[in-house]
C-alpha cells in the first residue's frame, strides 16, 4: 500500500494564480463530459462571492454536480487518487491528534499510515489550510487522497462522532411539534418550512437516488412512520423519522408539489421537479388518506439516465425482430401489456424515437407525460376540464398525425376511437393491462371492440415483465442439479452432455449488497396471423391462442427468461418470481 507523499500544486508565491487554474481545469472537466452546463457555473460563481462558500461546497449542496463527479475532476487534474470505500479505517489510529471541528468544517479525515506518511481523505484538495494543519497536527508528511464528503462524514462520525446517522442529526434539531393542532393549516406550514424538516425530506430524496431508487413510500402508522424505498422492483425499508414528525414531512413534501395541505379527505397528485447529484429529476407525489394520516409516495424520474435503446431495455433474437418488423407497417396496432411497473411506457418511446423521422407526425396522449421526446407532439391528459383519452384522440386524427400513442386503452370509446385511427391508415401504438399476449386479445373482446375490426387492425401484442439483472461485478457461477438440468433439456433450454452452469447473487458494495444491478425486460411477441385471426373470429379462449401462437413461433416470456439466466444476466429465482410458468 505504499504512496508518495503529496506534492502541494498551490504552495508558492503564485498560489493564488494557480488554485485560479485548478478551478478553471475542473470546471473545464465537468463541462466537457456535460455535467456542468456553463449557467451553473455562474451561478455558483455569482453565490461564491456573496456567500463566501467554497465552489466546490456550493456545487453539491445544490445538487449542481454529483460527488463521484467532483471527486473525478479532481483526481484527474491535481493527480491524487480517489479514496476508496476499503480506505477508510475500522478504528481511529490517530486519537486526538486532529480535533473533531476541525475535520467536519474541513471535511477531512485521517486514513492510515503507511512508511511514515499518512494518507488523508479530502473533500477539497485544494484547500492548502487544511493540508498545512494536517501536517503540523500529525507531525507526519501527509498524501492526499480525494474523498466524497458523504464517505468523510460518515467515517468522521463513526470513528470521532457519537455515532448517530445524519437524519439522527437532523431529527435532534426538530422541535416536539406539539405546541399547535394538526388541524391547523397554519401551524403545518410553518412546521414543514423550518430548516430540519426541509433538510430531513432532502435527504430522504438524495438517499433515494444515491441508492437507484425508483419510488420512495412514506407512510404512517400508528406508533412510527416508515420509509421504504424500491430498488429494482423490490421495496426496502430504510431509516426512518419519528412518527412526531409525520405531519411536518408530509406536508413538506405536498408543499413542494404545489398540492393543499389543508385536503386530506382525498387523494391528491403533483409534481416536483429538482435536480439532486447533477442529475435532472421529475419526482411524481402522490398522496392517499389512510387510517394514521396520508400515505405518500414518490416517483423518481431521472431525465438523464433512462437509455431508449431495445438492446440495453433486455429485447433481442426473435422478439426484437418480430417488433422491428410489425413497426415498419405502415397502419394498423401494436400493444404492449402487463402489469404496473414492468416498462410498457418505456418500451413505447423506445419505439417512437425508433419511428421519429422528419417524414413522420407522431403525436401522444398520456396521463401523465413521463419523458418529453424532441420532436414528438406530447399531450398530457386532463380529465378535470374534460381532456381524456377519448376526447383527445378525436381531435389528433385531424391532425394528420402518421404515428399515434395511446398511454393507456381504459375504456370501450378509447379502443374504438384507437381503431379507426388504425382502419384509416396510421399506426397506433398503447399499452393495456393484461397477463400475457393472449390475453391482450380477449381483453379488447370484452371491452366490446367487434372481432372483425380486431383482426383488421391489431398487428402484434408484447407482453413483458422485468426481472433484475445480476451485478457483473459480483455474480458467481454453480453447478445446476440434475434434475434441473434434465428440465432445462427436455425444454431445449440447454443442449448436449456435462454440466450445466448457472448464475446467482452474491452481493458486494457495487451493488449495495444485492447481488443486482439495474433490470431488464424479458418478452413474449404474438403476431396476428391467420391462423389466430381464425381463433379470435370463434371468441376462442386466451389458453387456445398462446398455444397457436407457440406452434407458430412465439417464445413465451418464460423462455426468454430462461435463456438470459443461462446467459448469466439474470437468475433462474428472478424468472420464476415473475412469470405464470412457473
Amino acid at each position: 500500500m505504499g504512496f508518495e507523499a503529496s506534492k502541494p500544486r498551490l504552495a508558492d508565491d503564485d498560489a493564488r494564480s494557480q488554485l485560479g487554474e485548478v478551478t478553471a481545469e475542473v470546471r473545464d472537466y465537468l463541462a466537457g463530459r456535460g455535467k456542468l452546463p456553463k449557467e451553473d457555473w455562474d451561478r455558483v460563481q455569482r453565490l461564491a462571492g456573496e456567500s463566501g462558500e467554497h465552489w466546490s461546497a456550493l456545487l453539491l449542496r445544490l445538487g449542481l454536480v454529483a460527488e463521484r463527479d467532483l471527486a473525478e475532476a479532481f483526481s484527474t487534474v491535481l493527480g491524487h487518487p480517489i479514496a476508496g470505500s476499503e480506505d477508510y479505517p475500522p478504528a481511529a489510529e490517530f486519537g486526538d491528534a486532529v480535533p473533531l471541528r476541525f475535520m467536519k468544517e474541513s471535511r477531512v479525515v485521517p486514513l492510515f499510515e503507511d512508511d511514515g506518511q499518512v494518507a488523508v481523505a479530502m473533500a477539497d484538495p485544494t484547500d492548502q489550510f487544511a493540508l498545512q494543519s494536517l501536517v503540523l497536527a500529525l507531525r507526519r508528511p501527509v498524501a492526499v487522497r480525494v474523498g466524497l464528503p458523504s464517505e468523510i462524514e460518515a467515517s468522521i462520525e463513526r470513528l470521532y462522532g457519537a455515532g448517530k446517522s445524519a437524519m439522527g442529526e437532523i431529527v435532534d434539531s426538530l422541535g416536539s411539534g406539539e405546541a399547535g393542532s394538526e388541524d391547523d393549516i397554519q401551524h403545518l406550514r410553518d412546521l414543514a418550512s423550518e430548516a430540519p424538516v426541509i433538510r430531513l425530506v432532502n435527504l430522504i430524496v438524495q438517499r433515494a437516488v444515491e441508492s437507484r431508487a425508483s419510488d420512495i413510500h412514506i407512510e404512517p402508522f400508528d406508533e412510527r412512520l416508515k420509509v421504504r424505498y424500491r430498488v429494482d422492483g423490490v421495496l426496502h425499508e430504510v431509516e426512518s423519522p419519528p412518527a412526531s414528525s409525520t405531519a411536518a414531512v408530509i406536508s413538506r413534501v405536498k408543499i413542494m408539489a404545489n398540492l393543499n395541505i389543508a385536503e386530506r379527505r382525498l387523494p391528491q397528485d403533483g409534481r416536483i421537479a429538482v435536480r439532486v447529484q447533477g442529475k435532472e429529476l421529475d419526482l411524481r407525489v402522490s398522496s392517499v388518506p389512510t387510517l394514521y394520516g396520508e400515505s405518500v409516495v414518490i416517483r423518481l424520474l431521472d431525465k438523464s439516465g433512462v437509455k431508449f435503446d431495445f438492446g440495453v431495455l433486455g429485447f433481442e433474437g426473435e422478439p426484437l425482430k418480430r417488433l422491428l418488423r410489425v413497426l415498419d407497417m405502415p397502419h394498423g396496432i401494436v400493444l404492449v401489456t402487463g402489469p404496473t411497473g414492468s416498462g410498457k411506457s418505456t418500451t413505447l418511446y423506445t419505439a417512437l424515437l425508433k419511428l421519429n423521422t422528419p417524414t413522420r407526425k407522431i403525436i401522444t396522449v398520456e396521463d401523465p407525460v413521463e419523458y418529453e421526446l424532441e420532436g414528438i407532439n406530447q399531450i398530457h391528459v386532463k380529465p378535470q376540464i374534460g381532456l381524456n383519452f377519448a376526447s383527445a384522440l378525436r381531435s389528433i386524427v385531424r391532425q394528420d398525425p402518421d404515428v399515434i400513442m395511446i398511454g393507456e386503452m381504459r375504456d370501450l370509446e378509447t379502443a374504438r376511437i384507437a381503431v379507426q385511427s388504425a382502419l384509416t391508415g396510421h399506426l397506433v401504438l398503447s399499452t393495456l393491462h393484461t397477463n400475457d399476449a393472449a390475453g391482450g386479445v380477449t381483453r379488447l373482446l370484452d371491452m366490446g371492440v367487434e372481432d372483425y375490426l380486431l383482426t383488421s387492425t391489431v398487428n402484434a401484442i408484447l407482453a413483458q415483465r422485468l426481472v433484475r439483472q445480476l451485478c457483473a461485478h459480483c455474480r458467481e457461477t454453480y453447478e445446476a442439479l440434475p434434475a434441473l438440468v434434465d428440465e432445462l433439456r427436455l425444454r431445449r433450454f440447454a443442449g448436449g452432455e456435462g454440466a450445466v452452469r448457472l448464475y446467482r447473487a452474491t452481493g458486494c458494495k457495487q451493488c449495495g449488497g444485492t447481488g443486482f444491478f439495474g433490470r431488464l425486460a424479458v418478452v413474449e411477441s404474438l403476431v396476428m396471423t391467420d391462423t389466430i385471426r381464425e381463433l379470435v373470429m370463434r371468441h376462442a379462449g386466451a389458453t387456445q391462442i398462446q398455444e397457436a401462437a407457440i406452434r407458430e413461433g412465439m417464445g413465451t416470456m418464460y423462455q426468454d427468461g430462461m435463456r438470459k439466466a443461462l446467459q448469466g444476466v439474470t437468475t433462474i429465482e428472478e424468472i420464476l418470481r415473475v412469470t405464470q410458468e412457473a
